[in-house]
């Protein structure tokens, strides 16, 4: 299913569809990136990767976490918007420290598909196909709360935005 482009270091972005957990040895785990065009194997857990990220753009990813749950109160598997501007909004298929915990790309997905097993097949836009060993149930409920997330998110930034000039403190006379 994954090709073994190696690669020791990678940054996540508004390309990456999902990025998976492959543990290797009790302790140790690396990911599976996969991108709209390219598949990496990552020497670094998915949860690092992520925290990487949100780094680059000045916070963490319990930072982006508290942030999700002052928005909207989601304090369990929280979604994060790595970057809001470019549509790169992640949610995790277990707890993130877990270190089976993979996070998929939200914007990227087409629709997911519940299999025997307990697990769940995600299409994304492209074509490309996933399965994880996830139930359906709760990829279901992952997918709508982070939709819930990325729709109260937009709703603040577009009121920024709309009353930016007011919200500029002017100097008093």
């Amino acid at each position: 299913m994954y090709k073994d482009f190696y690669t020791p270091s990678y940054e996540i972005s508004p390309l990456t569809m999902a990025v998976i957990a492959n543990p290797i040895k009790k302790g140790e785990t690396y990911s599976y990136v996969l991108e709209e065009e390219m598949e990496y194997a990552i020497d670094n857990s998915p949860s690092r990767l992520m925290n990487d990220a949100c780094k680059y753009l000045g916070s963490s990813l319990k930072g982006r976490q508290d942030g999700t749950r002052e928005i909207c109160g989601i304090t369990h598997k929280a979604p994060i918007s790595v970057d809001p501007s470019c549509g790169m909004y992640f949610f995790p298929t277990t707890s993130p420290a877990n270190p089976k915990c993979s996070w998929i790309a939200h914007t990227h997905i087409d629709q997911i598909n519940r299999i025997p097993d307990n697990s769940t097949e995600i299409i994304f836009h492209n074509g490309k196909k996933i399965t994880l060993k996830v139930s359906y149930g709760s990829m279901l409920n992952q997918v709508q709360r982070t939709a819930q997330f990325r729709y109260l998110l937009d709703q603040r930034i577009k009121y920024l935005q709309k009353h930016a000039a007011d919200l500029v403190a002017e100097p008093q006379p």
